[in-house]
């Protein structure tokens, strides 16, 4: 796409788009011309901006003679025409000063979804480290035909039930039996190790025990396995015009921030890559909404990396800026993690 433009167009769009972020009003050919600084007739401009507008890169508001950016002017703008002025942040800068608690990684993780939502002024999200599901005690309990209650604590003392649907009946005897078994032999290695044991190494339990044995890690690694999403930052959308004069588009947003399945995967796309991502609404199902965008960047402990956080606001957001607040903040969680190993 940005090979179809030549130089003078790229250099209105990146004018519009910039011009749309720090404004929030629809640019016309007028101001366009004066912000590039270009000597160029209004009617010039104009036959630019219809030709933007025929790729898809910018449109017309019913309400407006001005342009605003698509998501695919917005993408283009990040891909290829973007600076990232590094600057220091001053609300960084004291952060990183002020020594987060490293030994509760969990406050680190909150303190920097609160950083991300004040400095950017829209929602900060960060997912937390996947926990080994370890348990410490397990227990069966019959609760009718074919049907077994899980009880599973883990080393922190947290308790899981989970219910599983057994092929057999059994009964409180054999429960007890095999939930004898795993205690003995499994209690504290992870869900994992327990299954790949579990498949060599109970010949000599009947069958029917394993397979209820089975049935139980199983479902004690969905219990016991899960990651977490920290927001923080919300109720800022109330106050982003694009978003506050449409109480149905802030229902379903809150609705995301409230399910968490999506930002989940969304956060696990960006744990597989290095640096920050920039994500555009509407490009894929991972964002699911044309209004939001989101920026975000792995962080690691030790090198490793073990989870992503980032800022979630209207496609009208500075990028450079939130590009810098993503950046940083994922260096300082990952300093204070791996200093607290």
């Amino acid at each position: 796409m940005a090979r179809m433009l030549d130089d003078r167009s790229k250099l209105l769009l990146k004018t519009l788009v910039e011009r749309y972020i720090a404004d929030g009003e629809p640019v016309g050919s007028r101001t366009l011309s004066r912000a590039a600084g270009l000597e160029l007739s209004p009617a010039t401009v104009r036959n630019v901006m219809s030709d933007l507008e025929d790729l898809g890169l910018i449109v017309s508001p019913h309400t407006s003679a001005g342009r605003i950016p698509t998501a695919r002017g917005y993408r283009l703008f990040v891909d290829t025409m973007l600076t990232v002025r590094r600057e220091r942040l001053a609300m960084v800068d004291g952060l990183a000063g002020s020594g987060l608690a490293a030994e509760q990684p969990r406050q680190v993780l909150s303190q920097a979804a609160l950083l991300l939502s004040n400095l950017s002024q829209f929602v900060g999200v960060v997912m937390t480290p996947r926990r080994p599901s370890v348990f410490r005690h397990i227990e069966f309990l019959s609760l009718s035909e074919r049907r077994v209650l899980v009880i599973l604590v883990s080393p922190d003392g947290d308790v899981q039930n989970r219910i599983i649907h057994t092929q057999v009946d059994y009964s409180q005897q054999q429960l007890q039996e095999a939930a004898n078994f795993l205690n003995a032999h499994y209690a504290g290695l992870a869900m994992d190790e327990v299954r790949l044991r579990l498949k060599t190494e109970v010949d000599a339990l009947r069958g029917e025990i394993t397979s209820l044995m089975v049935k139980a890690v199983d479902a004690g690694s969905e219990a016991m396995e899960q990651d977490d999403v920290v927001i923080s930052g919300e109720r800022n959308l109330l106050s982003v015009s694009e978003f506050s004069h449409d109480m149905g588009h802030l229902r379903k947003m809150f609705d995301l921030f409230e399910q968490k399945t999506q930002l989940m995967r969304l956060l696990e796309v960006s744990n597989q890559a290095e640096g920050v991502r920039i994500f555009i609404g509407g490009e894929s199902q991972v964002v699911p909404f044309e209004e939001l965008s989101v920026v975000s960047a792995p962080y690691a402990v030790n090198g490793e990396v073990v989870g992503t956080l980032g800022v979630i606001g209207p496609q009208r957001m500075a990028y450079d800026r939130m590009i810098q607040i993503v950046d940083i903040t994922a260096k300082l969680v990952s300093n204070a993690l791996s200093h607290g190993k």
